[in-house]
């Protein structure tokens, strides 16, 4: 049988997979030098741990986490989960669902939400993970446009009346992939315009933590006061990817679908790896563990941000307070597509702009990524560029 002769779902008729997995196949080459990926630097990856407290938990309770659990988690970890929760976002939360990784979160809020040609209205640009993942929900894509401050608020409210969207999917913190934050007086907007218009938010806020300067900002959801914004969030970036143990929290209603939705799934997310985390927020390890990675983390940004400077003349970029991602705007006649080539000859790998965006255009964007790298491969690769896009011009 021939692929040419599978009658694939048309719901794939707009995907093609991923454009940063397809990048990873060539930085795993020798000696390559990535700032295309998001991982998380190998030291803040706390293996001895992770490893002590894998033993721990098993001596302790081995025969429950192996075998079969319950969908709505592992019951010492939603305690733990909720508590920290409410304290992060500083207001009460009716319902916590653990998850593979937050990126299953928006998978099973697509599910109990989303119909074919339903709207989602999207940053522009946007996580590419969950692009595609709305995709396969087969909903109608709109872009909403952005300034340094995150979404325009106006032209959310005009997308909002004008194509009636069912969800707005948004990262108002340390933005990926542009790693710009949404301003606190806008958070306050989008919570007011989901409960005026009974439109759900999927506020997806994985990097809140990851700050390097400048003060925390509230929520969306510390907004809200009828229950139409939807928290997810994650443990990849602050404990450990490998773990893919993540959360939503919110409308309890909105929760109980997606926990029938995760039961055909994934049955429940990997007990041991919720009884991991549960130890990690049980024994207050999580504050020391951020501030030790935010130090890394920071003089990586303010390293990559100081060669950024040195770039010739109509390159420009954000200057984010945090998170893992920079984005790169290079003269509106170069292609970031055509240059990438040249730029993995020379063993430098990047994501093209273009790929984030709804619509496509925006080609002679690029972004950075700064967290899995030594601070000898951000001076050597951004060298690099900086010589790729100079011959360019």
């Amino acid at each position: 049988m021939k692929s040419e002769e599978i009658r694939f779902a048309h719901r794939f008729d707009q995907v093609s997979g991923s454009a940063i997995r397809e990048i990873f196949k060539v930085i795993a080459q020798p000696g390559m030098i990535s700032f295309a990926g998001g991982n998380p630097s190998p030291n803040a990856l706390p293996d001895e741990l992770v490893s002590e407290m894998a033993s721990y938990v098993l001596k302790q309770n081995g025969k429950q986490l192996l075998q079969y659990g319950a969908t709505e988690g592992y019951p010492p970890f939603v305690e733990s989960l909720k508590a920290f929760v409410q304290e992060q976002l500083n207001c009460p939360v009716s319902a916590v669902l653990p998850v593979t990784g937050s990126t299953q979160a928006m998978d099973l809020l697509c599910k109990a939400l989303i119909d074919p040609g339903d709207t989602i209205l999207v940053e522009n640009p946007s996580f590419l993970g969950n692009l595609q993942c709305m995709k396969l929900y087969q909903a109608n894509l709109v872009p909403v446009n952005s300034d340094d401050n995150g979404m325009l608020m106006d032209d959310l409210e005009a997308k909002i009346l004008q194509y009636h969207p069912k969800m707005l999917y948004t990262i108002p913190t340390f933005q990926n992939p542009s790693g710009r934050t949404l301003s606190a007086d806008r958070r306050r907007k989008v919570a007011e315009l989901a409960n005026q218009y009974h439109m759900v938010v999927a506020e997806d806020d994985p990097y809140r933590d990851l700050r390097y300067c400048g003060s925390p900002l509230p929520a969306i959801k510390s907004f809200d006061t009828d229950g139409w914004v939807m928290f997810l969030g994650s443990f990849s970036k602050i404990i450990s990817p490998g773990l893919r143990v993540g959360y939503i929290a919110g409308d309890h209603g909105i929760i109980r679908k997606c926990t029938v939705g995760k039961q055909s799934t994934d049955v429940h997310t990997a007990n041991l790896n919720q009884a991991i985390v549960d130890q990690f927020l049980r024994r207050n390890l999580l504050p020391d563990h951020i501030r030790s990675i935010c130090a890394e983390y920071g003089a990586k940004m303010r390293m990559m941000l100081d060669e950024l400077e040195s770039f010739p003349a109509g390159v420009r970029f954000t200057r984010p307070e945090g998170g893992l991602f920079i984005w790169a705007e290079l003269p509106d006649h170069l292609d970031a597509v055509k240059l990438l080539q040249s730029a993995i000859d020379r063993k430098v790998a990047y994501v093209p702009g273009t790929h984030f965006c709804v619509d496509g255009g925006n080609l002679n964007t690029i972004r950075l990524n700064f967290s899995n790298s030594t601070e000898e491969q951000i001076r050597t690769g951004m060298s690099v560029l900086r010589e790729i896009i100079s011959a360019a011009l």
